[in-house]
């Protein structure tokens, strides 16, 4: 048994090593972001990418609320994404579950056509996206946004809550069917509870590509009124040059909302995410 153990050592120092190298390189964006917030232009300019500031220039954080306009456009995207999370989640949980405890031709050849939906690059749909928008007077409207961010999440949310669902005994709905549940109520008050782990970890992850997705909401919110965050940071660009330090601060009070996400679910995430490569 010792000699085991120190055979495995070895490995498991690497893996530490390696754990350490990639957290690194994830947390150095986060710090340059941080710092940069907090100092002035000269200041940027003395002390490079990752120096301290010499003064916190807290004025960078009003200053980029008030051109970005993130009162506007944060409630847009709190809107957008708390509509589309929960109903997006919603109808991928009805179709992952029809996929996987109900018994009906062709179900196969239809994960099939929604598993290849996840393939499908977002920038080849969006001249032919736009065009539809536009025919039915949906642009700058919440609806116009929701609808393809609805349609393109919903392929990988099945896909993921598919293997989870999979991973459940059948026994339990055997067992209330026999008590006479319909498969909406084995679905509403036995699977999903049993999903709480799952549809956790998609939550987050939804929450985060909506409020974060740029090339869509590019394309069909044109107004500025109608901007979402991601949008909103074309305001620190100029012909000429850009300011940096507001940009940066903008940044940050950008990833505030998704931090507080995942700090709510983060219990669930790790687990959801393992749950769902349970079964294939």
């Amino acid at each position: 048994m010792m000699a085991r153990l120190r055979k495995a050592d070895p490995v498991l120092l690497g893996l530490w090593i390696s754990l350490f190298v990639v957290a690194i390189l994830w947390i150095a964006p986060f710090v340059f972001i941080t710092l940069t917030a907090f100092k002035t232009r000269p200041d940027l300019v003395r002390t490079g990418s990752f120096g301290l500031p010499t003064t916190l220039a807290w004025q960078n954080f009003s200053n980029a609320w008030d051109r970005a306009n993130l009162a506007t456009t944060a409630l847009n995207s709190t809107v957008i994404a708390l509509t589309k999370v929960p109903i997006g989640i919603f109808i991928s949980s009805l179709a992952a579950y029809a996929l996987t405890r109900m018994r009906f031709r062709g179900r196969h050849l239809l994960f099939l056509v929604i598993a290849i939906g996840t393939l499908i690059p977002i920038q080849v749909a969006l001249a032919p996206l736009f065009r539809l928008i536009l025919s039915m007077g949906l642009l700058n409207k919440y609806l116009g946004i929701l609808l393809p961010y609805i349609a393109f999440g919903v392929p990988y949310q099945v896909f993921i809550l598919r293997g989870f669902f999979r991973s459940l005994p059948r026994e339990l709905d055997e067992a209330a069917q026999m008590d006479g549940a319909s498969h909406f109520v084995i679905y509403w008050r036995i699977i999903l509870p049993l999903a709480t782990p799952a549809l956790a970890a998609l939550f987050i992850l939804d929450f985060v590509a909506t409020w974060n997705e740029f090339p869509i909401a590019l394309v069909i919110l044109q107004r500025q009124e109608a901007w979402t965050v991601p949008l909103s940071l074309q305001a620190f660009q100029g012909q000429f040059g850009n300011n940096y330090t507001e940009m940066n601060a903008a940044i940050v009070m950008a990833i505030l909302p998704v931090i507080i996400v995942y700090l709510i679910f983060q219990r669930y995430f790790v687990s959801g995410l393992v749950a769902g490569a349970v079964k294939g």
